[in-house]
């Protein structure tokens, strides 16, 4: 691929330093990502300008108008303090007719709204948990049909926001209370899904309309469930000092039943079509110990340091970190945006 310009999309507290030298894990782990990707793209030729991101369009549309960037590569996770607000960043990139890297816009919306996501996902027949969405500043009503014990989560933030060992209820008055929290914590709607037990298994799909999967990968919680459900909580995902203590790894799934990882990587092309995704995206399940699988979420724009899933499975795949972040801008240059077909 020839030198393009690229601007990279971040927030204005992860602008990375130029160099990472001098600085403290916990330090680095702030702006891990952003720093990983802008330093591919640098070894790879390419002409980068990264703009740290608040509150205004501003400076992205002078930016855009001033430097032309041939290309944007997105790494922001919220805008304006609210996650689901990004996706109009993506949007804005669209009216203004430049390629960007990771989701479009309809697929940022429909995944990122976990009640939406999963009934378009029912429809299609992939297997997920029994759910109910009870609305922030709504009359509370129990959900009848739903079996105990219950997973409570907020329905559109991610990163595990809200999320531990209190997310599990087992009585309709913690359902009541759990639900309360996370519609005073997080300011979303709360869903409430049966809880799944299992192994917690991750793939990566890569593509546009034709689509890669990477070989599963598999959260083990280590000594950190002893006692309590396996969970991904903000600590277990997190706190690398936590993960050390209770040996908390993520890595290829071993021992799956014959023929369920291809089953699972038809299941992922699947989701990611159904869900109107592109770009690249991790798909979450949960494999129970009959060898059946659930599917919790799909994750658009999932974290792209070279430590993180995404990455490690793709190295497994064959596909070395500055070769994956190539192929995330050629997907980004490729997409068919609508822009392109009037």
């Amino acid at each position: 691929m020839k030198p393009m310009r690229v601007l990279v999309l971040v927030h204005e507290t992860l602008v990375p330093p130029d160099d990472a030298s001098g600085y403290t894990e916990q330090q680095y782990d702030e702006w891990r990502t952003e720093y990983d990707v802008v330093t591919a793209l640098r070894s790879l030729g390419h002409e980068v300008r990264v703009l740290g991101m608040g509150d205004s369009l501003a400076e992205l549309r002078d930016a855009i108008g001033d430097w032309k960037p041939d290309i944007a590569f997105n790494l922001l996770e919220e805008f304006q303090g609210i996650v689901t607000y990004d996706q109009y960043i993506v949007g804005f990139l669209e009216l203004m007719r430049l390629p960007y890297t990771g989701s479009n816009p309809r697929g940022m919306m429909i995944s990122r709204d976990k009640a939406l996501s999963k009934q378009i996902l029912s429809y299609h027949r992939v297997p997920t948990a029994k759910f109910a969405l009870l609305p922030r500043g709504r009359r509370y009503r129990e959900p009848r049909r739903l079996r105990y014990p219950l997973f409570v989560k907020s329905a559109t933030e991610d990163a595990s926001l809200g999320i531990s060992q209190a997310s599990i209820v087992h009585d309709a008055q913690k359902l009541r209370e759990r639900v309360q929290f996370v519609h005073d914590q997080t300011l979303s709607d709360a869903l409430v899904e049966e809880y799944v037990e299992g192994r917690e298994l991750y793939i990566g799909v890569l593509g546009n309309d034709r689509l890669t999967t990477f070989p599963v990968w598999e959260l083990d919680f280590g000594t950190s469930s002893g006692g309590m459900a396996g969970i991904a909580t903000r600590k277990v995902k997190w706190d690398r000092k936590y993960q050390g203590k209770h040996g908390i790894l993520v890595g290829p799934a071993g021992n799956l039943p014959e023929g369920l990882e291809r089953r699972i990587a038809q299941l992922a092309r699947r989701i990611f079509s159904a869900l109107s995704l592109s770009g690249y995206a991790r798909i979450d399940l949960r494999m129970r110990p009959d060898g059946s699988v659930a599917v919790l979420e799909a994750n658009c724009n999932p974290n792209l340091a070279r430590i993180e899933d995404l990455a490690t499975s793709a190295l497994a795949a064959g596909l070395e970190y500055h070769a994956l972040i190539e192929r995330i801008l050629r997907l980004g240059l490729a997409y068919r945006a609508a822009w392109r077909e009037s």
